[in-house]
């Protein structure tokens, strides 16, 4: 029996205010006077907890955090300072007690409904409200040494649940059932039970088993390897079908530690691929080697997702690349933190040079239509010489 990865600290006191004391700086350099945090994710990242409230921190005085619930354990979670407020309509009071004037002010409106933008609107019809949704994924996108710590503790439970589909995998099983043991698995070494994503609509599983010519189901999905799932109302994820011999059995897990996600892909089988399938898997490894090799700080995303096609393509592959036809992505690699959409996006357009403390999924994959997919997904933590590697379990194939 695996032992839990261990119990889960606070958010340092003095990781809350540097990460506060930085925002506030880009809040200058935008000349924003103040910005109205919502958003769960962001709240956390900025308090150290995930009660429901409004953060209002202002370009140069104290930050406040506004809960409506629980303002209890808010209290003690966060180290900032927590006021009791009773619904959206107390904000203009509250605010106007914090002083100062604000006519600038930023919310996170990549993700804010119009309706809740309306109402506070409504509330501050003075004020400019702008976007400052960008510089929150900017400012995130960089791991302090707590983060790393806890990014390589959710890499921990990747490894050990990997290591037991050994122990489970058998002919006949569905892809659902073999999910559903590695899912208790994670969640008895601590595992958080769910990952997020940022922006509308976007929904991602835990985990993800897909067999043979489920790997090449396509759905609405912005990954290469969306597997039918078991309801039209879910379309993803694993399914019924039963696994078989000699084919591809890819296993896309997600561990979730305090906040922080990892995302690893790895391809077991019972028996021996078709030799289409392990040139393929070759051929994803070939660009693994090949993006170490020169990945670090300062290498621009844009270049190491064209080095990565252009291997696909010299094999005869890049039919098969992140996806066929209408299924094909756009990138081979994203960022990971509080949530699995994080920056950097390895792609085309990734022009924003890679920086130490940025940690990515980095996931080459090659999709045959109607027979199946084979590819690895491996966790990098950029540093100035090169890639540190989040996991420990090993990138070949697993053979049973």
């Amino acid at each position: 029996m695996q032992k839990e990865i261990g119990p889960c600290e606070l958010t340092p006191r003095e990781e809350v205010f540097s990460r506060i004391g930085t925002f506030q700086n880009r809040l200058k350099e935008k000349q924003i006077d103040a910005a109205l945090l919502i958003q769960n994710v962001d709240l956390f990242y900025f308090t150290g907890t995930l009660q429901n409230g409004y953060l209002f921190i202002p370009q140069e005085r104290e930050a406040v955090f506004l809960v409506q619930k629980d303002y209890a354990r808010a209290s003690v979670e966060s180290p900032l300072l927590c006021v009791k407020i009773e619904s959206m309509k107390g904000l203009p009071n509250l605010l106007h007690e914090q002083g100062g004037e604000w006519k600038r002010v930023g919310m996170e409106l990549d993700v804010v409904p119009v309706s809740l933008f309306n109402r506070i609107k409504g509330l501050f019809p003075k004020w400019e409200i702008l976007s400052i949704s960008d510089e929150i994924k900017e400012l995130r996108s960089i791991k302090s040494d707590f983060e790393i710590r806890q990014i390589k503790k959710s890499g921990e439970m990747v490894t050990e649940v990997f290591s037991s589909v050994k122990n489970h995998l058998r002919e006949g099983m569905s892809e659902v059932e073999l999910d559903g043991i590695l899912i208790s698995m994670g969640r008895a070494l601590g595992h958080q039970g769910f990952l997020r994503m940022r922006g509308l609509n976007q929904e991602m599983m835990n985990i993800q088993v897909v067999s043979g010519e489920s790997g090449s189901v396509t759905s609405f999905c912005d990954t290469p390897l969306c597997g039918r799932g078991v309801t039209p109302a879910v379309a993803q994820g694993s399914s019924t079908r039963k696994i078989k011999r000699d084919e591809p059995v890819v296993i896309d897990y997600g561990g979730g530690y305090n906040g922080y996600v990892t995302d690893e892909t790895r391809v077991f089988v019972l028996g021996r691929l078709k030799d289409h399938f392990q040139k393929a898997y070759q051929v994803a490894l070939d660009i693994l080697r090949e993006t170490e090799s020169f990945a670090r700080a300062g290498e621009l995303p844009s270049r190491v997702y064209k080095r990565a096609q252009e291997i696909a393509a010299r094999e005869g592959l890049a039919d098969n690349f992140m996806g066929y036809g209408e299924g094909k992505v756009a990138f081979v690699g994203h960022g990971l933190g509080l949530e699995i959409n994080e920056l950097p996006i390895i792609s085309k357009g990734g022009r924003r040079p890679l920086q130490p403390g940025m940690v990515f999924a980095f996931e080459p994959k090659f999709v045959f239509p109607g027979e199946g997919a084979v590819g690895i997904e491996l966790d990098y933590i950029v540093g100035e010489k090169g890639l540190e590697r989040v996991t420990r379990f090993p990138k070949e194939i697993v053979h049973l």
